[in-house]
């Protein structure tokens, strides 16, 4: 059966994402049909430039079957 598995960072951690992820996938002993992701720009707090953006929101959605 397919499942899907959420994930909720901001693109500051992504690094710790990544291994949080891949950690999940080697240790739960899935088969991963695919991984998709979403970033979201949030903007700066007032008073910062006028170009310059927040941490963004990541998703991450890996569907996965379970053996």
């Amino acid at each position: 059966m397919q499942q899907i598995k959420l994930f909720k960072s901001v693109d500051s951690e992504m690094p710790e994402i990544e291994k949080e992820i891949n950690d999940w996938i080697r240790e739960s002993g899935v088969r991963v049909l695919s991984i998709t992701g979403n970033i979201t720009a949030q903007p700066a707090p007032s008073g910062g430039a006028m170009n310059s953006f927040g941490s963004s929101d990541v998703l991450i959605v890996v569907m996965y079957e379970q053996e």
